[in-house]
């Protein structure tokens, strides 16, 4: 079993990724109650994709949400830094663009994009706000940001019920679909140290975007933050 630490070291993520690849599609479909569909559809659509136009999906892992991008008509490209993940995806999905790379050093050159979006990855990044200039630098003036990330539930019987879920039942479904099912508490104790809405659009206007506003989903359990390149 492989379970990051909550410092974050880049070849414990990766590892503790390459570990769950296998199953990992499923396993998040089991664990969300098939909200993941929901999150990659309103993602996109937050997006406001134009076909022509050159989206980053970073943190993709075996890119379903790329695939999802690419609805779109937008050429889209992932990249990851678990190469497990990454030849899951290539299997499963050999149509969509996946590279490997690194959320604080790019393999791309600046003005790149004109869009660019993580879904549940920033959280383990280990610098969020270098990671966010490292976005801003590779896409285009005037392009757009959207983190999807797991936050904080607005209303707070909800939020009590989803903690106890987080780190007492998370670890027990997982260990039912997991491959990897030690990784998952690393997941949930991630989520619960991880900033509230108005905490995280504080990081991302201070890196880099401009005009940063956040949209619950499922009742503040996933949050959609959105903003757009200076």
């Amino acid at each position: 079993m492989t379970r990051a630490s909550l410092e974050k070291e880049p070849h414990e993520v990766a590892a503790m990724f390459d570990g769950v690849a296998r199953r990992y599609d499923l396993t998040n479909t089991v664990l969300s109650g098939g909200q993941d569909r929901m999150w990659r559809r309103e993602t996109r659509l937050a997006l406001g994709l134009k076909p022509g136009e050159r989206v980053l999906d970073l943190g993709a892992g075996t890119g379903v949400s790329t695939l999802e991008l690419a609805k779109s008509g937008a050429f889209a490209v992932g990249v990851d830094l678990s190469i497990g993940m990454l030849q899951a995806g290539r299997a499963r999905r050999p149509t969509v663009s996946l590279l490997a790379g690194d959320a604080l050093a790019l393999p791309f050159a600046d003005e790149t994009f004109d869009a660019v979006t993580i879904s549940f990855a920033l959280r383990n990044v280990s610098d969020t706000e270098a990671a966010l200039r490292e976005m801003a630098r590779v896409t285009k003036p005037g392009g757009r940001l959207v983190v999807c990330e797991f936050s904080h539930p607005t209303w707070r019987p909800f939020r009590g019920a989803y903690m106890g879920y987080l780190m007492r039942a998370l670890p027990q479904v997982a260990k039912r679909v997991s491959s990897n099912p030690d990784a998952y508490v690393y997941l949930a104790e991630s989520i619960r140290a991880w900033p509230d809405q108005e905490g995280l659009s504080a990081r991302i206007a201070g890196s880099g975007w401009r005009k940063v506003a956040w949209r619950n989903l499922t009742g503040g359990v996933v949050a959609l933050h959105r903003g757009f390149r200076i």
